[in-house]
């Protein structure tokens, strides 16, 4: 274990070195090359930045509304038909926004249950299951400029569905 965080405080470091050595010996301006780059990661922030600002105030109007506990009640039927717990529902949801929106609410579940419980490590589970589609797709999607998605999003909204499934299996199965 000791190996491991020493070698953890290193590898970063020696990556650094590792392209500014290998940079040089290819006669590559790395300092020019760097520059470049980040001048066009400005760019990207500077094209995406308003797409991400409209997505994270939607989502935070969508919570404080009322309008996601409306919207979760509505799948209560077909989650106890699949035996997803109620107080999942919003953690799914929201993810496909925002991951740290659904975090908030995971922690939520952790106090009011406890992090050893099984919604406790289904919401755990589930959070390394699935993806915040909607941000992804806009997010590279905008930064690439594609306007057509076509099948992106029924197939990213299909996985996530089977990971949350997934996460309800899989945590009842160890606990």
């Amino acid at each position: 274990m000791k190996i491991l965080l020493f070698l953890s405080e290193f590898i970063l470091p020696f990556c650094i070195f590792y392209i500014v050595i290998y940079g040089y010996f290819q006669g590559t301006d790395v300092y020019e090359s760097f520059l470049k780059g980040a001048v066009e990661g400005f760019k990207i922030i500077w094209g995406i930045a308003p797409t991400l600002l409209a997505l994270l105030v939607s989502v935070g109007i969508f919570r404080s509304s009322g309008a996601l506990d409306s919207f979760c009640r509505l799948f209560h039927p077909l989650s106890r038909l699949v035996h997803i717990p109620m107080e999942l529902i919003p953690v799914i949801v929201v993810r496909c926004f925002s991951s740290s929106a659904a975090l908030g609410f995971v922690l939520d579940i952790f106090k009011e249950y406890g992090p050893d419980s099984r919604i406790g490590m289904t919401a755990s589970i589930l959070m390394s299951c699935t993806e915040t589609v909607l941000y992804t797709i806009t997010v590279y999607f905008m930064s690439i400029k594609v306007k057509k998605t076509r099948w992106t999003l029924p197939g990213a909204l299909f996985a996530t569905l089977a990971g949350a499934a997934a996460s309800v299996l899989i945590a009842g199965y160890f606990i």
